[in-house]
């Protein structure tokens, strides 16, 4: 199970300069901090195996959220991290909130599918 920090939500992670989209400062932060995670905890590299991935996020509080929208740079960070090679590769995308934690945090138990001959 990775253990990541609170991610962006999705209205949070994209900025947009006329037709330019780009992703925010806290997007940046956040990509660099799973790079970091996945390098000093010498996540296993999947390839372009079909995935699983369940998603638990704590929160920073009982306040109200919508949990789809963590989602994508979850998941984004994690292929940019190099766990595997494209975020298409998930197959099944399991998303639970979690109870409130100081700081919010983020859960991730990622999974390769065994395919059959």
């Amino acid at each position: 199970m990775l253990m990541l920090p609170y991610p962006p939500s999705v209205n949070t992670y994209w900025r947009a300069n006329g037709n330019r989209r780009f992703i925010s400062k806290a997007g940046v932060i956040f990509k660099k901090a799973v790079a970091d995670y996945v390098s000093d905890n010498n996540v296993p590299k999947l390839g372009d195996a079909r995935l699983s991935v369940c998603i638990i996020v704590c929160p920073r509080s009982k306040r109200l959220f919508d949990i789809d929208n963590i989602c994508k740079a979850v998941l984004d960070s994690l292929m940019d991290a190099g766990v595997y090679d494209d975020d298409s590769q998930v197959d099944k995308l399991y998303v639970q909130r979690g109870v409130p934690f100081k700081g919010g945090r983020c859960l991730v138990a990622v999974d390769v599918i065994p395919q059959t001959e």
